[in-house]
C-alpha cells in the first residue's frame, strides 16, 4: 500500500474513534454526585443560582438556542505542548470599542504551506468573541466545557458553538491536538495521545495556573462537560469519571463513569465518514440518562461550520487549498463531507446550539424540566429523537 493510501485509511479510520475504546458500554449509568434542585428559570439582566447557593450564574433566556447575555472573551494560551483557546464570559459592556477576533486558517497548515495562500484569497474565520477581555468575576464560579476537534480539525473548527456556550455562562477550552489537528495530518505526523491531552486539560481546570491563572477561583471543574466531534467524540467516550455530561457528535457513544449523569449523541443521517448507523449503535450502548438527535441531510461536518466557510470569492476551504496546491489537500478532502443538498448553515447552527446547550445546562446548572420536549416540532430537520431517562 502506498504512503498516501495508508494515510487516507488512517484518516478515515480515525474519524470516529480514538486511542480509547470506541464503542459504548451497555451498563448502568455512573450516577455521579448529582446536584440540588434549582437552577436558572430564564430571563435576562439578573442573576440566579446554579446547582447550589454558592454559585451565581448569569440569568439568561430559558431558550437554549438564544445567545446569552455575556460578551465573550477569547485568549490563546499554552498548556505544555498544547495550544489552547479559551472562551469565557466577560463583563457587560467590556466589548464596546473592541474589534472581534479573526482567526487565520493558514496558521494550522504545515510550515511549508503557510505562505502559499495570499491574503486576498484566504478564507478568514470571523468570530463573535473579543481578544483578552477581562473575565466576569461578578458571577460564577462557571461550569466548564472541554471541546475536542475531529481528524484534520483544529481548535476553532466549531467556533460558533463554543462562543454560544461561553455567552450563556460557560468557560470553554479547545486545544489543537498533536497528531490529530490539520497541520499534522497534512504532514502525516499521526502520533497522538488524546487521553494525555484530556488529562492535561482537566488538571489545568482543576488548579488554574500560568496562562490560566485568570480563571482561578472562578471556574468550577467539578461541573465539567465534554463535547467531541468525530475522533474527538471517540476521545471522550470513557471520560465519565471527569465529566457530568458527554456529547459525542458524528462519532459513537459513551461508557459509564463515576461522574457521568447524561449523554447526548448527535449524528447526521447523510454522514459519509461515520455512518449514522454506527452513531445509533453507539447511543444504544451508552448508559442512561441518554438522548439521541439525528439530523436529516446533515453530513459529517454539520457541527463545525467548515462547510460554509468561504473566501471573498465564494470558494470554500477545500477549493482554496487545492487551488494553491497545499500538500495533501486532496487527501484531506476525503473528510470534507458537505452534501450538495445538506441542511442550511442556519438550521445546523440552531439545532446544535439548542441541543448541546440544553444538555449542558441540564447537567451542569441543574436546569429543570425537559428542554428537548419540543425539539422535533421546532426543528423539522431533527429526523430522530430518542430519550432513555
Amino acid at each position: 500500500m502506498s504512503k498516501a493510501c495508508l494515510a487516507l485509511a488512517l484518516l478515515v479510520a480515525g474519524c470516529g474513534s480514538s486511542d480509547s475504546q470506541p464503542g459504548g458500554n451497555a451498563g448502568n449509568g455512573g450516577g455521579g454526585t448529582g446536584g440540588s434542585a434549582g437552577g436558572s428559570t430564564g430571563g435576562s439582566g439578573g442573576i440566579t443560582t446554579g446547582c447550589n447557593a454558592s454559585v451565581v450564574l448569569l440569568d439568561k433566556d430559558a431558550d437554549p438556542e438564544k445567545t446569552g447575555p455575556a460578551p465573550v472573551g477569547a485568549r490563546t494560551v499554552q498548556l505544555g505542548k498544547l495550544t489552547v483557546e479559551v472562551w469565557y464570559p466577560a463583563p457587560a459592556g467590556s466589548d464596546q470599542g473592541n474589534t472581534p477576533k479573526t482567526y487565520d486558517l493558514r496558521s494550522w497548515l504545515p510550515e511549508s504551506e503557510k505562505t502559499k495562500i495570499p491574503d486576498a484569497d484566504n478564507p478568514w474565520q470571523s468570530s463573535a468573541s473579543f481578544p483578552d477581555l477581562p473575565l466576569d468575576t461578578e458571577h460564577g464560579p462557571y461550569p466548564a466545557i472541554v471541546f475536542v476537534h475531529g481528524t484534520a480539525g483544529f481548535r476553532t473548527q466549531s467556533l460558533h458553538h463554543m462562543e454560544h456556550w461561553a455567552s450563556r455562562g460557560f468557560v470553554v477550552l479547545a486545544a489543537d491536538h498533536p497528531g490529530l489537528y490539520l497541520g499534522d495530518m497534512l504532514d502525516f505526523q499521526l502520533q497522538r495521545d488524546l487521553p494525555a491531552d484530556l488529562d492535561a486539560l482537566v488538571s489545568a481546570l482543576a488548579v488554574p495556573a500560568g496562562d490560566l491563572a485568570f480563571l482561578s477561583g472562578h471556574v468550577d471543574a467539578t461541573h465539567l462537560g465534554m463535547v467531541g466531534h468525530s475522533a474527538g467524540g471517540g476521545a471522550i467516550t470513557n471520560r465519565g469519571n471527569d465529566a457530568r455530561v458527554l456529547i459525542p457528535i458524528a462519532a459513537g457513544g459513551t461508557q459509564a463513569g463515576s461522574s457521568l449523569e447524561s449523554t447526548l449523541v448527535m449524528g447526521g443521517q447523510a454522514d459519509k465518514v461515520v455512518d449514522y448507523a454506527n452513531t445509533v449503535t453507539g447511543y444504544e450502548g451508552s448508559p442512561p440518562k441518554k438522548r439521541l438527535v439525528g439530523l436529516a441531510k446533515a453530513g459529517h461536518l454539520f457541527p463545525s461550520g467548515l462547510c460554509w466557510l468561504e473566501n471573498s470569492k465564494g470558494e470554500n476551504i477545500l477549493e482554496v487549498a487545492q487551488k494553491y496546491q497545499v500538500k495533501n489537500a486532496t487527501l484531506a478532502g476525503a473528510l470534507f463531507d458537505c452534501p450538495a443538498d445538506q441542511l442550511s448553515e442556519a438550521d445546523a447552527r440552531a439545532i446544535v446550539d439548542y441541543a448541546t446547550s440544553a444538555a449542558l445546562e441540564e447537567a451542569l446548572e441543574c436546569k429543570q424540566g425537559d428542554p428537548f420536549a419540543d425539539l422535533s416540532t421546532r426543528f423539522p430537520a431533527v429526523a430522530e429523537l430518542r430519550h432513555d431517562p
